[in-house]
């Protein structure tokens, strides 16, 4: 029985001594390190052609593969360097055994997105990076306005639709730089803006003097920006300003006839001459001799016909070559558009009587000036003779 005793002991005290050093051995041995992210992916932006590069940092990545897909659909774009989707713009780089790059050649804007880096780990692990593609602006053509035509006094809309990633910022100017005029509501007075902005720019009860070319002009982040030339017009009907109504000129000299024309759409010019007239000598008094038609003027050797034309502005002048008595009248001008019709008027008389009487007095006052100084020289001397006798 003692036997049997001692024999169970000494099989109890190897038991417990194997149980230690196996412990012992277990607690020895370090444990497995699952891999982790070394830090979160940075996302990115890049213009459209560029190349756009996502990185994931692995520690101790052991035997475990690293894959990329997209996040949208799950697509599988690559495991480990090997890229298994059909995109040759797609590659991945492997640097210091720990980070992996996405690269993405000649970006598109279908490539806007996130994109998964994911570690095949028994509970997989996996971090999230995204891509915005910049795009410079463009004008869309169909949904911007084209060259605009009104009447004065009604309202238009110009409009400027862009796309583009960031979105653009839309801005108006005039072509020729001069301030925008707008009418804001409640206001008597129009403002002058430099430029305008946003989408739609609103004219309301339109000038002739809003009339001109505007460029819209769309930009972001991305260059190039681009712009886009919308013309107003604003149709009214002519009106003639004559600077001069009543024109002298000498015989024998070149007389010059102006008139001040608005008008929109641009007018026919023409010029007419009236009634034609006898000289009576006096300068002053001109008798119709019964001719009742006007007689349309052509550019030619005795008449120069000449047209300046600024915006809706322009000014016409006929040049009469040697002004003669036979040209001695009235004059026409005539402007006439689609909404109507104005015309001026221009008397021209002759000035030789006239400048001969103006001579003729000026010699006369000059020969009494000198009588009257001989008188008071002679009276003068007189009064000292007799002073000195």
């Amino acid at each position: 029985m003692v036997s049997k005793a001692m024999a169970s002991m000494s099989l109890l005290l190897t038991t417990i001594v194997l149980t230690t050093k196996c412990r012992q051995a277990n607690s020895n041995t370090p444990a497995v390190r699952l891999p982790h992210f070394a830090g979160p992916i940075v996302n990115v932006s890049f213009p459209v052609g560029r190349e756009a590069v996502l990185t994931c940092n692995v520690a101790n990545l052991g035997g475990f593969k690293v894959g990329w897909l997209r996040a949208s659909d799950q697509t599988v774009l690559a495991l480990q360097e090997r890229v298994v989707t059909h995109n040759e713009r797609i590659t991945i780089t492997h640097e210091d055994f720990s980070t992996w790059r996405l690269r993405i050649k000649q970006l598109r804007e279908t490539d806007r997105g996130c994109y998964m880096c994911q570690i095949n780990t028994l509970k997989m692990i996996k971090q999230v990076g995204c891509i915005d593609v910049q795009v410079p602006p463009d004008i869309l053509s169909d949904d911007s306005s084209t060259d605009v035509a009104v009447q004065e006094g009604d309202d238009a809309i110009l409009t400027c639709r862009a796309t583009g990633n960031p979105p653009p910022r839309v801005i108006w100017r005039r072509e020729d730089g001069h301030p925008i005029l707008i009418r804001r509501q409640g206001i008597r007075e129009m403002q002058r803006v430099d430029s305008y902005n946003g989408t739609e720019m609103r004219l309301a009860k339109l000038e002739r003097r809003q009339m001109g070319v505007y460029f819209c002009i769309a930009s972001n982040e991305v260059p190039p920006a681009i712009s886009k030339r919308v013309s107003l017009s604003v149709h009214f009907s002519p009106t003639v300003q004559t600077p001069s109504q009543l024109l002298g000129s000498p015989f024998g000299s070149d007389v010059e006839l102006v008139c001040n024309v608005e008008s929109s759409p641009i007018p026919v010019f023409y010029w007419l001459r009236g009634s034609r007239q006898r000289y009576d000598g006096t300068g002053s008094v001109n008798l119709e001799l019964g001719h009742s038609r006007n007689e349309m003027l052509l550019d030619g050797p005795k008449y120069s016909i000449l047209e300046d034309r600024d915006g809706y502005k322009g000014l016409m002048t006929l040049l009469i070559r040697s002004f003669s008595v036979s040209d001695v009248g009235t004059y026409h001008c005539v402007a006439t558009n689609s909404l109507g019709k104005a015309e001026g008027t221009i008397r021209v008389y002759g000035l030789a009587e006239a400048a001969r009487g103006r001579a003729n007095s000026s010699a006369n006052s000059q020969q009494l000036m000198a009588t009257k100084t001989a008188i008071l020289l002679l009276t003068s001397l007189g009064v000292f003779l007799t002073t000195y006798r």
